[in-house]
């Protein structure tokens, strides 16, 4: 295919990805999919390679396709209205909360291509809400699995299985509304083809699914060789001493990504499946060595990943996983880079503040007699880099979302946003100095809350480069009439009495050259 034919087919289908996105967004319930956003699609080859995807979440992008695989591998009938529901960590997903739905698109009759839509859902049961237990020690405590099963066969919804769905999570109305804000972006996805084929041709847009990763590949190859042949180490580690180790090891246009030295999966809810320890590799790579390169599954071919069964970065099921989503993939970023950063020094920043700064909130709204579950992750600040000074109060890396508007927030949940503000001089002193964090304090009204906390970078600082100074490691306050009465634990669960507050307050970013002071 032309390389003019070849831009114009992947900007269609990236803007395809786009639209079921948006419609996604714009149908959920939910604050934590209407207004964070989060949420990713994205479209596959008939096979269930990636082929586009809108810019979303990158930990949901770069996990995705392992759950269409294990839909392709589970179900070799496929129809026409078939959706596939799945959320298992070992059977292709990431985490509970991200219920992933896989569809088929046709063409006379014969399957052309999948759709997938993924999604943070903010209840699926478990043993604390938001389903995000900071003391989960097995995945049963986590919440309802889901293998992949098909909600829906040629169009007619399985209610049977839907009422199993709903009556195992603390908020049914909001989920349902959720689930079918799925299956509109899905069925989107679906109908956008339908027209692309219409205008080209199937078999114009099969070459084209080929032709788009072969040129993905070809870029990712030509990156790669910028990279001298030769190996590169470096380890972190979570608070509480979980270790993620790297080798990378270059040979010309191929890398191996080696984890061997990270510590064994434990039984704390930090360990990753091996989905997410990809997704986090692939962002890495792709941030260093081409941030313009198209990411399908071609990228990723010369890429072999190492990661032993039975680690933190390949969890064996019946590990906890709910923290390897959000935690663990942060620092599985933070290591790749520092890596990287020993063979490319001028392209990798300091380290971001290294947390998602995972927040639920659950108890009965006293408005409505309803329970309710809220959950939001905060940003950070970002590590600043050769060309200047990190960026402040957002979220990054492996977290692609927005915040919760103070409006949004508390038009729905019985809570108050009491401040909202950067932590000046969170960030690491440099030449370039570290973004700031930053921090939220939201009050309990008229009822007690169960509060639970799923963070990092509360003891160990995101590291400087270049001489810089790490940035300002995150706390979190219990605050009653005013006054502080207890830190928070960073991974636990907490009993809030109605006024009390919690106050969250998230790392900086690590600075950037020796301070000039």
């Amino acid at each position: 295919m032309d390389p003019v034919s070849l831009s114009v087919l992947e900007s269609a289908l990236a803007g395809v990805a786009k639209e079921m996105s948006e419609a996604l967004v714009r149908t959920a319930y939910s604050p934590n999919i209407k207004e964070r956003r989060d949420c990713s699609c994205a479209l596959f080859d008939e096979g269930g390679g990636l082929v586009a995807q809108a810019e979303n979440i990158p930990v949901h992008l770069g996990a995705m396709p392992f759950s269409v695989r294990a839909a392709v591998e589970a179900f070799p009938d496929w129809a026409p209205g078939d959706v596939v529901v799945l959320n298992d960590p070992f059977a292709g997903g990431a985490h509970l909360p991200d219920i992933t739905f896989v569809a088929p698109s046709f063409h006379d009759g014969q399957r052309l291509a999948f759709v997938a839509a993924r999604a943070h859902h903010a209840d699926v049961g478990g043993m604390t809400p938001g389903s995000l237990p900071a003391t989960a020690t097995e995945i049963f405590q986590e919440g309802l699995i889901i293998p992949p099963v098909k909600l829906w066969r040629s169009g007619a919804l399985n209610e049977d299985l839907l009422r199993l769905v709903l009556a195992n999570v603390r908020t049914p109305r909001e989920r349902r509304g959720d689930l079918q804000a799925q299956l509109a972006a899905v069925n989107t996805g679906i109908r956008r083809l339908e027209e692309l084929v219409t205008r080209h041709s199937a078999e114009h847009l099969r070459q084209g699914f080929s032709a788009l990763q072969a040129h993905a590949e070809r870029t990712m190859r030509a990156a790669l060789v910028q990279l001298p042949f030769g190996q590169w180490e470096f380890a972190d580690c979570l608070d509480e001493g979980t270790r993620v180790q790297v080798r990378l090891q270059a040979a010309g246009e191929e890398l191996t990504v080696d984890f061997s030295g990270s510590s064994p999966q434990t039984a704390a809810p930090v360990n990753a499946p091996l989905a997410v320890t990809a997704s986090a590799v692939y962002f890495s790579l792709r941030a260093v060595l081409d941030p313009c390169s198209s990411p399908n599954a071609g990228a990723w071919r010369p890429v072999n990943i190492l990661a032993p069964a039975g680690s933190v970065v390949n969890a064996t099921h019946p590990a906890p996983v709910s923290g390897g989503n959000l935690e663990l993939s942060q620092r599985i970023v933070d290591v790749v880079l520092g890596a990287l950063a020993q063979v490319l020094p001028e392209r990798v920043p300091a380290a971001a503040q290294g947390t998602m700064n995972n927040l639920t909130i659950g108890g009965v709204d006293p408005r409505t007699d309803e329970a309710y579950t809220f959950y939001e992750t905060l940003g950070g600040g970002c590590g600043a880099h050769a060309d200047g000074p990190g960026e402040s109060g957002v979220h990054s890396h492996m977290t692609n979302t927005l915040n919760t508007p103070v409006e949004a927030l508390e038009a729905a949940y019985p809570l108050r946003v009491e401040r909202y503000e950067l932590r000046q001089g969170s960030g690491g002193r440099g030449r370039f100095t570290g973004g700031d964090g930053l921090r939220r304090d939201i009050r309990v009204l008229e009822h007690t809350a169960t509060v639970s906390l799923l963070a990092d970078r509360r003891q160990g600082r995101p590291y400087g480069r270049a001489g810089g100074e790490p940035g300002a490691p995150g706390e979190d306050m219990l605050l009653i009439d005013g006054e502080e009465k207890r830190l928070l634990p960073a991974k636990g669960t907490v009993q809030v009495p109605p006024g009390g507050t919690i106050s969250l307050r998230t790392p900086g970013g690590g600075g950037y050259g020796p301070p000039t002071e």
